[in-house]
């Protein structure tokens, strides 16, 4: 049996026979109009879980010419295709995922030796009547094609393994990369060449040695866009086949926007939007792997003022950046755009090329940031979340002298804000001051409910675990008429909508000066009342 080399179509009948399958199949007429052209090098680099694996065993089914895959995709996008006859189960296929190769405690020599090894065995085990006396894998396949006329279509997933795998391992690094080069560049026995990966290509000198390659990332995507995650149109038809709310579903798994006529394509995380269904559960269920380790590094090393602009990010803004073709590595960080384009190749941040500025795309990404931070040493953009969730554990024990305390701390401490001129100018700063509560909730300004607009309502993500919150705020009035203004604007009513049934809770915050002291010495008043629907 091999794994390697021809395995067949196995793997992606198993995605076919899962409860929920989105056809992606569509892909293959790309990637026939660029086989056996000399555009035929393709590395599609996305985040993990976004349907990369599933996309590399889809390929392999089709072009696999030891199996017929026709009744897999006779009734999928991939048929409607001209070329779908002309190239379906035609070519011999080799497909090594590179992490089962080189590991933490395998060097990258010893992993290239050991894919060799397999790769070589399992070709000359499938061709016994041809005489191959050749052990290096170039010779081998050029032998190969020599003997029969059939090409090789090359699926290298996790490309980028030893990267991310083996951070500090340079020169490892720069053999893999010549030794791809050397396997596929100027090779007539290569009909296509498709990797797959969390990072683009290294470049390790202004014109990279596997420049031959046409990438396409979160960043550029060109036609991959609709492949890789799940589109707002599929998550759409999924939420109304299951019976779920879309725009929950897009509050917590969407954010990846890429610019589009007549609407923006947006993109979702494929692998939580299933496990969501699965589950019936909206939660978080982006894994801990070497990509978050990394996050933690950059955000506790806070090179070139990261900690201002995450507090930034982290609070609902937008931050302008530009991605000024970076080594695309882990390690080599020379400026806060190659800090940026990295978390935005592990899908950290989202990328939109409209204005070119990113964001922390969804409600499961945006906890990953918030504790971090919170367990990092003492820096003003750690001691800003303890001290705001401290805020946010008086407002649940309704103390309202200590959310008084707490908010003025956070003005004073982490804003620069010392003149009231409206109503703004407080919401600006209460907003900052719970910015620990968006690991816990939907933060929503000028929501609009009831009668009018509450100036915030928390909405909580798991609503078993945390109450809801309406907060109204006032510059020179009473904390006590902010709560009276949530009740006759029957804000209440936003929650009534959602079928909410329990305890909220309502908040008035105040903010009072006068002419007798600055602005900046003004007085917070609080009141917290709690109603039950």
């Amino acid at each position: 049996m091999s794994f390697y080399f021809n395995s067949g179509n196995d793997s992606f009948q198993m995605a076919l026979n899962s409860k929920i399958y989105v056809d992606k199949t569509g892909l293959i007429e790309h990637t026939n109009e660029l086989l056996d052209t000399e555009k035929r090098f393709i590395c599609v680099s996305r985040p993990r879980r976004f349907g990369k694996s599933m996309a590399a065993n889809m390929l392999e089914a089709y072009y696999c010419r030891t199996c017929d895959s026709h009744s897999q995709f006779d009734k999928r996008a991939a048929a409607k295709s001209d070329t779908y006859e002309k190239h379906i189960n035609k070519y011999d296929v080799i497909h090594v995922k590179m992490t089962d190769m080189i590991k933490d405690d395998v060097d990258v020599f010893a992993g290239l030796a050991t894919m060799e090894e397999k790769v070589t065995g399992e070709i000359k085990a499938a061709y016994p009547n041809i005489k191959i006396t050749e052990t290096d894998l170039i010779s081998v396949l050029m032998k190969v094609y020599d003997e029969t006329n059939v090409k090789f279509v090359f699926i290298i997933d996790e490309w980028d393994g030893p990267f991310r795998i083996r951070k500090s391992d340079t020169e490892g690094q720069k053999k893999y990369v010549n030794y791809l080069m050397d396997l596929f560049k100027d090779k007539k026995y290569v009909a296509l060449a498709y990797m797959t990966g969390i990072l683009p290509i290294k470049k390790f000198s202004t014109e990279s040695s596997l420049n031959m390659f046409l990438e396409y990332s979160m960043i550029h995507p060109g036609f991959t866009k609709p492949y890789f995650g799940f589109t707002q149109y599929e998550v759409k038809k999924l939420c109304d086949d299951w019976n779920r709310s879309y725009e929950d579903f897009k509050d917590w798994y969407d954010g990846y926007v890429y610019k589009e006529e007549p609407e923006n394509l947006h993109i979702c995380n494929s692998d939580s939007v299933v496990c969501a269904l699965l589950n019936g559960s909206l939660r978080s269920y982006w894994p801990d792997t070497e990509s978050y380790e990394s996050l933690k590094q950059y955000i506790q090393q806070d090179r070139f003022g990261l900690h201002n602009v995450l507090q930034n990010l982290i609070n609902g803004g937008r931050q302008f950046f530009q991605n000024n073709a970076p080594s695309n590595d882990i390690v080599t960080i020379n400026s806060l755009d190659d800090i940026l384009t990295i978390l935005v190749h592990l899908g950290y941040l989202a990328y939109y090329d409209g204005d070119a500025s990113v964001t922390i795309p969804n409600n499961e990404v945006r906890p990953r940031f918030i504790d971090t931070i919170r367990n990092m040493g003492s820096t003003p953009l750690s001691e800003l979340m303890k001290e705001s969730e401290a805020l946010f554990a008086a407002t649940k024990d309704k103390d309202e002298e200590e959310v008084c305390k707490h908010i003025k701390k956070i003005h004073h401490d982490h804003t620069s804000i010392r003149k009231y001129k409206d109503e703004g100018t407080l919401t600006t700063i209460v907003r900052l001051a719970y910015i620990y509560a968006l690991s816990l909730y939907m933060v929503k300004p000028e929501a609009e409910s009831g009668d009018g607009y509450a100036d915030l309502i928390l909405d909580p993500l798991s609503p078993g675990e945390n109450r809801p919150i309406i907060i109204e705020l006032k510059h020179n009035r009473s904390a006590e008429d902010a709560v009276a203004q949530i009740k006759r604007m029957s804000h209440i009513d936003y929650f009534r909508g959602k079928g909410y049934k329990g305890e909220i809770l309502y908040v008035g915050i105040n903010y009072k000066t006068s002419k007798a002291l600055p602005r900046s010495r003004g007085v917070f008043t609080c009141k917290i009342e709690a109603e039950k629907i």
